[in-house]
């Protein structure tokens, strides 16, 4: 095995590890948001009830697009766009948290922000990369 291919082999292996973790991260914090009460999810920055819903049900989607694309082998360009999107709602969830005070916690967030664009980004490179080492005849249509 040449280098070139040694190393996009360690960065599938680092992408995979770090998919597996913000799943199962973005898996427990939206499936909560799901399933706890409203009362119980008040905090600081006062949101409305639907739309911790709507975020919970936006994380627990993101979570499955980390992982189920790769694995079944459908459609693995939905993995950038959900880590792209869990990105969004990483900054989003960073200014609120920093404009509460709740700075530990917002630099948190900016940690899993950036884990999650190293997965966007990533396997963006690893699909484009792949793509472009086939020759253009050859392609299957999507």
């Amino acid at each position: 095995m040449d280098s070139g291919r040694r190393g996009t082999s360690a960065i599938n292996v680092a992408l995979w590890v770090v998919q597996g973790l913000l799943a199962a991260l973005f898996l427990f914090a939206g499936g909560a948001k799901l399933v706890m009460s409203l009362d119980q999810m008040a905090g600081p920055p006062a949101l409305p009830g639907w739309f911790l819903r709507f975020i919970g049900v936006a994380e627990v989607l993101g979570a499955l697009g980390l992982v189920l694309p790769g694995l079944l082998r459908i459609r693995p360009g939905l993995t950038p766009l959900a880590a792209t999107g869990l990105v969004i709602i990483m900054i989003g969830a960073t200014v609120l948290m920093w404009a509460a005070g709740m700075v530990a916690v917002a630099l948190t967030n900016v940690v899993v922000a950036l884990l999650a664009a190293f997965v966007a980004y990533g396997r963006w490179r690893l699909a484009s990369w792949r793509d472009s080492s086939i020759p253009s005849g050859l392609r299957r249509a999507s």
